[in-house]
């Protein structure tokens, strides 16, 4: 079995030391073969933008020889060498405007020397323009610019700083627009799209290819990609896992799959999760674990985020960009990878965002309970909690309830019934139950559904007793969508009492 590339993000280090590649090159191809074209692409971390940018590198530059046995190799293209800029904002690490500008400095050195150009003005925006005015005389250059956005996303908390930031951004970009007669192809990665006074304000030039359907696939594994590439090693993992290749294959299409770009293209693995997993044949969090959001949730707690909600509905303008300094929580989770494109009715012109796979939302959401909990000791809640609702003892899982209440953060304690929904919803998630908050009946919504190997209708009342959380079930008859289950029902009145949970009243059906 070739050796997997994990953690490679130069093409030609790749192919030099045989690790497996999956060929994206017939994906790339409709982007160069236009004569003239000015790119942007969105997706989240660790996807392969900076390897896919180090590939087309090496197509304009012109080596054939290092893509043999590739698409591309036998295709039309004419092997034609071209100037090529190369700039990687991943690598910085920039704390003030002045270190940012250094570090800028130092990619147009090295541009510069790359190919064989003295630069002599002094301001880096300046130095950029003469940069692309030299290389571009004869031929028309090559510009690819990874994680343009990182400087900025560094210091999201820090509004005033990301601002800073963003004006350094600005003005290095601002030179592309007045230097396009002497681009031949401009690409452009990164996880977020700025807009309004953003980055993109001098930038209208560029297409947006991140929500394209014909090119979904460009990063990310496709099922027949993994397929045809990793069989090998799926097979491997069969036997460890004891099962099937079938079975194999369903459990990683439901940790990793899911991920969609487009509005009705095909979904896609995630590339970091899949490739780590064949290699350490262990189905874990691999992609969460390599960065935790601990800024995005500080945002959802601090705006109290509808996590509830998910999966909803929007249109495009609802994740598609924001604001520094008017962050929306929709579109950070979006292109962050915390969310994707689940659905699209055409119709509606409505996009479903929803967690991508098992992975992101199981770890998401433990990490976002951990997040919100003072210190958890003793046995783990979840696993006294599944065994109480396996023995169907709701004294219990009262009892356990509220010792989880106590343990959550004062300061981000909310007075609202929605908030202890929230928590509800994060509890019983967790456990692996079917939770389902504000279900819709004909006669109303019922506040909480949990199923085990049981039906447990919960009504809230923060301002009321536990007698009208009860009698509002029954009056509204909640219960008649879940008899044909043929599962035991208990209706649970809850009261909520000193932020905390209160009494309650519990009947079983029939």
């Amino acid at each position: 079995m070739q050796p997997l590339p994990i953690g490679i993000q130069t093409f030609k280090d790749l192919r030099e030391g045989n690790y497996l590649y999956v060929d994206k090159t017939k994906q790339l191809y409709p982007l160069i073969e236009e004569s003239k074209g000015a790119y942007f692409l969105s997706r989240p971390r660790r996807f392969g933008k900076s390897l896919t940018l180090s590939v087309l590198d090496e197509i304009f530059s012109g080596n054939k020889d290092i893509f043999k046995g590739l698409w591309i190799y036998d295709s039309p293209w004419e092997w034609k060498k071209y100037p090529v800029l190369r700039f990687d904002f991943s690598k910085q690490k920039a704390k003030t405007q002045e270190e940012l500008i250094h570090f800028i400095f130092q990619e147009l050195e090295w541009n510069a020397k790359r190919n064989s150009v003295n630069l002599e003005t002094s301001e880096y925006y300046a130095q950029f323009h003469e940069l692309i005015q030299k290389c571009g005389y004869n031929e028309k250059v090559v510009i690819l610019i990874d994680e343009y956005d990182k400087p900025i996303i560094d210091h999201l908390e820090n509004t005033e700083k990301a601002l800073e930031m963003r004006e350094i951004m600005k003005g290095f970009f601002t030179v592309l627009k007045g230097s396009d007669p002497y681009i031949r192809f401009l690409l452009l990665t990164g996880v977020s799209k700025f807009s309004k006074a953003g980055v993109f304000s001098n930038l209208n030039h560029l297409e947006d290819i991140s929500l394209r359907d014909s090119f979904c696939d460009l990063l990310g594994i496709t099922e027949e990609e993994l397929e045809s590439n990793f069989k090998e090693y799926i097979l491997k993992l069969s036997e460890k896992e004891k099962t099937d290749y079938s079975s194999t294959l369903s459990k990683i299409r439901e940790y990793y799959n899911g991920y969609r770009f487009s509005p009705e293209g095909s979904s896609v693995y995630n590339p970091f999760s899949t490739l780590l997993l064949l290699k350490s044949q262990t189905f874990e969090h691999h992609w969460f674990e390599t960065g935790t959001p601990e800024f995005l949730v500080k945002l959802i707690l601090k705006n109290q985020y509808d996590i509830v909600s998910i999966p909803f509905q929007t249109d495009a303008l609802g994740f598609s960009n924001y604001e520094v300094d008017d962050l929306s929580i929709t579109p950070l989770l979006v292109q962050t990878g915390y969310l994707t494109i689940k659905s699209y009715d055409r119709t509606e012109r409505l996009y479903t965002l929803d967690y991508p796979n098992f992975e992101v939302k199981d770890a998401f959401l433990n990490y976002l309970f951990r997040k919100i909990q003072t210190k958890e000791e003793g046995t783990p809640y979840s696993y006294r909690l599944s065994k109480a609702f396996g023995e169907n003892n709701l004294q219990t899982c009262i009892e356990i309830l509220r010792e989880i209440f106590l343990t959550i953060e004062y300061d981000i304690q909310i007075n609202q019934e929605k908030y202890y929904q929230t928590i509800f919803h994060l509890i019983f998630t967790l456990l692996g139950f079917r939770i389902h908050t504000e279900v819709k009946t004909n006669r109303g919504r019922i506040d909480a559904v949990v199923e085990s190997k049981s039906i447990y209708l919960f009504e809230f009342k923060l301002n009321g007793t536990k007698e009208e959380a009860l009698s509002q079930i029954k009056e509204k008859k909640y219960y008649e969508k879940y008899i044909s289950k043929g599962k035991p029902i208990y209706l649970v009145g809850v009261e909520f009492q000193e932020r905390n949970v209160g009494e309650y009243l519990v009947e079983k059906l029939g």
